[in-house]
């Protein structure tokens, strides 16, 4: 190997590397100054398939990979906040969005005036984009700054390969490997099926395919059947993301491999027979616009053709996987985390609305533990104690997972507004915690309370009732307050806290004044006094949750 090649294959690489990154670096800043609107789409998924077409088209032109969106998709069924008629239009309208990138690198060609062409302009956008996000003390302006960086490294990268093709167009192993591939269809699906599956990007591949049609060396033909190709090849990403999840996740996988490969099929079959009647124009050259054409062609017509057999593509995934008994089981065990798909970590705004999800998942189960500790201490229950210790060590995973979870996250390209909640969830993740010990706590009282049959006297057990409704009711008022975000039940739990503190202060004292008179046992005034101090401190994790539910508004 000579240095020339060895210097052409690190330029290529380069180039490649150079334009997906530009691809993420411009995806992460449209996502980010997309901001809410991403969860606004997610809103638009009912079971009306042109919609969730709709939304699939621009999320995938948002995040610049069908593959990306997909793989979003399996994460969305597994954790069932979409079923699998919803995931059928998304996986169609994605493959319609992912054909933005192709036109992007087609600029180049369709750009009469030279100073129009990306390869002219985009180094300035690089620089105005870095000199944007150095300086801009804006969120919204750096987002845009990031926008430009992507779009200008992206096209600097193509540049790059087809510089370094460009030299080497007229070789015959150019063309000895193109009329191979165009002569036979399933040669030129399965090189596009490769490629695709080992650089895990479609857009990618297409890029490469329109590069080398830029320097004249890709025939019709062979481009046709390795853009085929290229769209089976992209199922690959969602297929290994889906290895983790439940049954109808993967049956969402199935879908997307089925819908590709079908319209790949027909495709294919329908090509041929045109080359076959059209040798002249199989055999010409093909630029990257006209590839840009047939693509979006291809995904637009496939989805059209396809869309009204999605209940078919449903059923024929249950066919291919079918449930077991043993899976139903392990993925009602997988329930509980539900919320914390890691293949919703591909688009930040879905992912922390999910992490809030599951911690009031979490600050319900808490809540639940709380009146059931509660019960068991005022009703003498000791059935209900063990119940409560099972039900604390569910609290105690979810916090793990949970903040491993966040942790996740707060890696993630965030805004500043997206930063803020993941830092309070934190917070609130570790005082719905405390309410859950607090809860454990009352119940050890109980089953104490219980074991030696000790009783409150008549006046205890009214300021006892009414102090817990007290706690109770503080704790429900955070939780609301976090799912609602409505600052009234903010307000509800300062006055609740604020209620709570009086009573435990003014309980305590009449609690020591009936002890001093002998109108109760000793033992009995310390489960009493234990008991407060608990339900006191739940209030004060009570009013942290809403303190940062208001620092948000």
């Amino acid at each position: 190997m000579t240095v020339e090649l060895l210097g052409t294959i690190f330029t290529f690489a380069g180039g490649l590397g150079m334009f997906i990154y530009g691809m993420n670096v411009m995806a992460d800043g449209l996502q980010k100054a997309a901001g809410d609107k991403m969860k606004q789409l997610l809103g638009l998924l009912t079971n009306n398939r042109f919609l969730a077409v709709i939304v699939g088209a621009l999320v995938t032109a948002i995040i610049q990979s069908s593959s990306a969106t997909t793989v979003m998709v399996v994460g969305f069924v597994n954790a069932e906040i979409m079923n699998l008629t919803q995931a059928v239009g998304v996986i169609m309208g994605a493959n319609i969005g992912t054909t933005i990138t192709s036109w992007l690198v087609s600029m180049n060609e369709w750009s009469w005036a030279e100073v129009l062409k990306p390869d002219f302009f985009a180094p300035v956008l690089i620089g105005i984009g870095a000199f944007i996000v150095l300086f801009a003390k804006r969120e919204k302006k750096k987002d845009v700054g990031e926008i430009l960086v992507g779009f200008g490294v992206l096209f600097v990268g193509l540049n790059f390969m087809s510089g370094a093709i460009e030299p080497y167009s007229d070789a015959k192993i150019f063309s000895d490997i193109f009329r191979v591939l165009g002569n036979n269809p399933f040669l030129g699906i399965i090189a596009g099926m490769l490629v695709t599956a080992i650089i895990q990007s479609s857009s990618a591949s297409v890029s490469i395919l329109q590069t080398l049609a830029m320097n004249g060396v890709v025939t019709s033909q062979s481009a046709i059947y390795i853009t085929l190709g290229q769209n089976i090849g992209t199922c690959i990403t969602a297929l290994l993301s889906s290895a983790g999840a439940n049954r109808t996740a993967k049956r969402a996988a199935v879908i997307h491999l089925l819908f590709n490969t079908l319209g790949a099929i027909i495709f294919g079959i329908g090509m041929f027979a045109f080359f076959q009647f059209n040798p002249l124009i199989a055999c010409s050259e093909i630029n990257s616009v006209q590839i840009s054409v047939f693509h979006t062609i291809f995904n637009i017509s496939n989805t059209l053709l396809l869309f009204p057999f999605a209940n078919q593509l449903v059923k024929l995934s249950g066919v291919i996987l079918k449930d077991t008994s043993e899976e139903e089981a392990a993925d009602e065990a997988a329930s509980v985390l539900k919320h914390l798909d890691e293949r919703i970590l591909e688009t930040p705004s879905f992912a922390v609305e999910n992490v809030v999800k599951e911690i009031l998942h979490m600050g319900d189960v808490a809540l639940d533990n709380l009146k059931l500790s509660i019960h068991c201490l005022l009703k003498n229950n000791v059935d209900e104690v063990a119940q409560v210790v099972k039900n604390e060590e569910t609290i105690d995973k979810l916090e793990k997972f949970i903040t491993e979870y966040l942790v996740k996250i707060s890696n993630l390209s965030l805004t500043e507004k997206q930063e803020e909640i993941v830092n309070h969830m934190f917070y609130t993740v570790s005082n719905i915690e405390r309410v859950g010990d607090h809860a454990e706590n009352i119940s050890e009282l109980a089953a104490k309370k219980i074991e030696h049959n000790l009783q409150f006297s008549e006046n205890a057990q009214t300021e006892m009732e009414e102090i817990c409704n007290a706690a109770v009711e503080s704790f429900e008022n955070a939780m609301l307050a976090r799912r609602t975000q409505n600052m009234e039940y903010v307000r509800k739990v300062v006055k609740m806290e604020d209620s709570v503190d009086a009573l435990e202060e003014d309980l305590r004292e009449k609690h020591i004044e009936r002890l001093s008179q002998n109108l109760c046992d000793t033992e009995t005034g310390v489960i009493f006094i234990d008991t407060l101090v608990n339900l006191e401190r739940v209030s004060d994790h009570s009013l942290n949750i809403a303190n940062y539910v208001k620092d948000e508004v």
